[in-house]
């Protein structure tokens, strides 16, 4: 399936993919790795909240916060479940998906770059 979900994303970078075709493979090679995400309910099992704030905890999934921005790793309720559903058309969600993908794909990756990253920039700048 990764190779696939690989494939796929690169003919869309040909086609003149949009950043939000990067997110999409970020979350599929995260969970095709076993490094699924949680998104639709928060560490506790409880329903994710459009209109409130988390903490996503590695390892552990979104942690409700009380206010935004009292994490290393804040995004809204809504972030997470447009990531869920793969829409990013709230360009607040494609940034705070954005940093939230890099990060878990740093911690899980040991810090190294992904070669795919550098594939797709250089597919966009042709």
């Amino acid at each position: 399936r990764l190779f696939s979900v690989y494939a796929e994303t690169l003919r869309r970078f040909a086609a003149g993919a949009q950043e939000a075709d990067l997110r999409c493979f970020e979350r599929a090679l995260l969970q095709e790795l076993g490094y699924g995400l949680m998104l639709d309910t928060d560490a506790d099992g409880v329903t994710v909240e459009g209109t409130a704030h988390y903490g996503y905890e590695i390892e552990r999934g979104p942690v409700r916060l009380a206010g935004p921005g009292d994490s290393l790793l804040a995004v809204s309720g809504r972030t997470l479940l447009d990531l869920a559903r793969e829409d990013f058309s709230d360009p607040r969600s494609l940034a705070e998906a954005k940093q939230l993908m890099r990060t878990l794909i740093g911690h899980y990756t040991g810090g190294r770059p992904l070669a795919s990253r550098r594939i797709f920039r250089e597919l966009q700048e042709l």
